[in-house]
């Protein structure tokens, strides 16, 4: 296979707490899908912690190094977003956002205790994370008639193809999800239906 299209994630939202000469690091780990997501998550940490002097974060998308975004939020540069982007790359994890909350203590830290402040804190939500394979996949929407059904259908069990929406009335409709190592064969056995039209959904 050219191409493996498994990755790993986070399950769901976890939490780390570091603390340093006063300062305390509180670290949120999400799975995301996208960007609007990470603002979001963002944007309720900030309202539920109004008084941290600093949120810093970091996430990445897809399987490439190249979808990332991070930020210092006034913390020197290099030593918040980037101790923790690269924590990321180094757990080999994707399409998650670390945010790490900081409550000043009153003593300076300086660059190295600021980097492995930000570090160890990411690492220990990723600890309390549950770490789980997904796939990357394309929703393609197929149209077809009535009676192109059992053709359809054995195409969707054999290459257990995941539906996420169908309705079948005079004219039949389904949205389902290909795994991106499948669409050419998936895409090469839907044009052997007469009939049946295919495209990316979304």
């Amino acid at each position: 296979m050219l191409f493996d299209d498994s990755y790993q994630t986070v399950a769901g939202p976890a939490e780390g707490f570091f603390k340093d000469k006063g300062s305390k690091f509180l670290a949120y780990a999400f799975a995301i899908a996208n960007e609007s997501e990470a603002k979001t998550h963002l944007a309720d940490l900030r309202e539920l912690h109004p008084k941290a002097v600093h949120h810093c974060y970091a996430y990445r998308l897809g399987a490439d190094r190249m979808s990332y975004r991070m930020s210092d939020d006034g913390e020197p540069s290099g030593t918040a977003g980037r101790p923790i982007l690269n924590t990321l790359y180094s757990r080999n994890v994707t399409n998650v956002l670390v945010v790490v909350v900081r409550y000043f203590g009153g003593t300076l830290l300086g660059v190295p205790g600021l980097i492995n402040a930000y570090k160890t804190a990411t690492e220990l939500a990723l600890d309390a994370s549950e770490i789980v394979s997904r796939h990357y996949f394309s929703i393609y929407k197929l149209s077809f008639e009535y009676p192109q059904m059992n053709d359809v259908m054995r195409i969707v069990k054999e290459m257990e193809l995941p539906v996420r929406e169908q309705s079948f009335e005079m004219q039949c409709e389904m949205e389902v999800e290909v795994r991106s190592t499948l669409v050419e064969r998936f895409v090469a056995r839907s044009e052997k239906v007469e009939g049946l039209a295919v495209e990316l959904a979304g």
